[in-house]
Order: structure tokens, then C-alpha cells, then sequence
């Protein structure tokens, strides 16, 4: 019987990852000698998160097997890779008795801190909001998509490179794909996002944006460090990570 109201985790890892020159799922590549998803799901235990549901799609019995070692993993399928809100919908059965807060990351980002897991959970303990988002400051920003606060510096979007205006891509705070929601406010959101896009995919995050339009709190915190944001989807990521995680140790 789970606690509706303990923490829990929904790990994105459904991708194929087509630029890394390789069959594997792409969280099941290898950093330092361990498929990268593992520093996530480490970083998750450390955090002492009770529940980590791991989407799968592409691969998915061999991410099944790859992790079949670890213990109160629950699994959520994705049968068609159609964006990240559509991941976070094939969870929506695994949390229908769920009324805590859910924090969703990605399977790629073996940089995944434990200390900015709690601290993202806490600050939402402490003050809770429809959706925290979990930010940090680049010295370069390139690719992210930008923060934008108003005079008060509250949160307003969160604004794609593509989109930005010349003073928007001047912002070095950015969006880390780290969110924490209420898990009904998030549910409910999900109704509500479109594939109107050139991808036509569901994109969670519109999801913040559309939160906001309901008249609920949403806030972004600088909590993040900057490397958290390395995620991998080409053989260059990969290396880069791997010399950061070096570094690290």
C-alpha cells in the first residue's frame, strides 16, 4: 500500500537516442563504465525518493533487465515516443492515488545531484506550488530554453531559444528539464497540452505555462548546478560527460 502523499520520482527514459551511433536506449549508454541512468536513479535513492517510476518505450524490456537488480522500481510504458508531457501521461494509472509531489526528470543526465533533489522537494514542502522548476545560471546558455521573471522576479514562461527575442537570449538563467509538481495540479494539466507543434509532440513544458494561466503558483528556483543540465544525445555529449564526472570524482 503506498503513502498518497510521499515523494515520488517518474524518470523519463522512453528515447531512442538517434545520434548515438548505437541500438542501445539511450539511457542504457555507458558514462565512466554504467549505463547513465543509473547516476539518476542513485541520486533518487540518495535522496531517499520512495517511489521512481521509469518510463520506457524503445528498448524497453532491455531497460527492464538492465535495472531488474533494484528494488521498488515501478514501470510506465510509452508505446509511441510522441514528447516529453506524453511520457509523463502513460503515468497517469501508477498515480491515480497519489496526491503528494512528483518530481520528473530526465534519464540522461547522469550529473543528477541528490543535494538538488532535496532541495528541490523541500523548498516545495516548505512552500507548496502547483510546480516548482528547478533552475540554474550558465555562464553559457546556448540551446536552453530561458527563464523569464517580471519586476517582482516571479516566474512568467519559460521562453525555447528559437523563441527568444535578442533580450531574452541575453538571460543566463535557464531551464534544467528538473520540475517538481503537485501531482493533481500536474494530472490536470496534461488534459490540457497540445501537439500543435512542428514536432507534433506533447511538450511538458507547457505545462508551468499553463498552471499559471489556471491562476495556480508556480515558481522557479536557482538551485541547480549548472552541469546538472548535461544531458546526452550525441557521442561529443558523452564524452563531455564523462570528463565531467572525472572531474567530479
Amino acid at each position: 500500500m503506498t503513502n498518497r502523499a510521499e515523494r515520488a520520482a517518474i524518470v523519463l527514459a522512453a528515447g531512442k537516442g538517434t545520434r548515438m551511433k548505437s541500438e542501445l536506449p539511450k539511457v542504457l549508454a555507458e558514462v565512466c563504465g554504467r549505463p547513465m541512468i543509473d547516476y539518476v536513479l542513485d541520486a533518487l535513492e540518495s535522496a531517499g525518493i520512495q517511489r521512481r517510476i521509469v518510463v520506457i518505450g524503445y528498448g524497453a524490456e532491455l531497460v527492464r533487465e538492465a535495472l531488474e537488480a533494484r528494488d521498488h522500481l515501478e514501470f510506465a510504458v510509452q508505446r509511441k515516443q510522441l514528447g516529453t508531457g506524453h511520457a509523463v501521461m502513460a503515468c497517469r494509472e501508477l498515480l491515480g492515488d497519489h496526491d503528494g509531489a512528483v518530481l520528473v526528470l530526465a534519464g540522461d543526465q547522469p550529473m543528477t545531484r541528490s543535494e538538488s533533489i532535496s532541495a528541490l522537494f523541500g523548498a516545495f514542502e516548505a512552500e507548496p506550488a502547483a510546480c516548482i522548476l528547478g533552475t540554474a545560471h550558465k555562464d553559457n546558455p546556448a540551446g536552453l530554453g530561458r527563464i523569464v521573471r517580471d519586476r517582482e522576479h516571479n516566474f512568467v514562461a519559460i521562453v525555447e531559444e528559437k523563441d527568444a527575442s535578442d533580450q531574452q537570449l541575453g538571460i543566463t538563467e535557464v531551464n534544467m528539464s528538473y520540475y517538481v509538481f503537485n501531482c493533481r495540479d500536474m494530472l490536470s494539466a496534461l488534459e490540457h497540452i497540445r501537439d500543435d507543434n512542428s514536432q507534433g509532440e506533447y511538450y511538458l513544458t507547457d505545462c508551468p505555462g499553463i498552471l499559471l494561466k489556471q491562476g495556480k503558483t508556480v515558481r522557479a528556483l536557482d538551485v541547480l548546478k549548472p552541469c546538472e543540465s548535461l544531458s546526452v544525445n550525441t557521442v561529443a555529449e558523452l564524452a563531455a560527460v564523462e570528463e565531467a564526472l572525472r572531474e567530479e570524482k
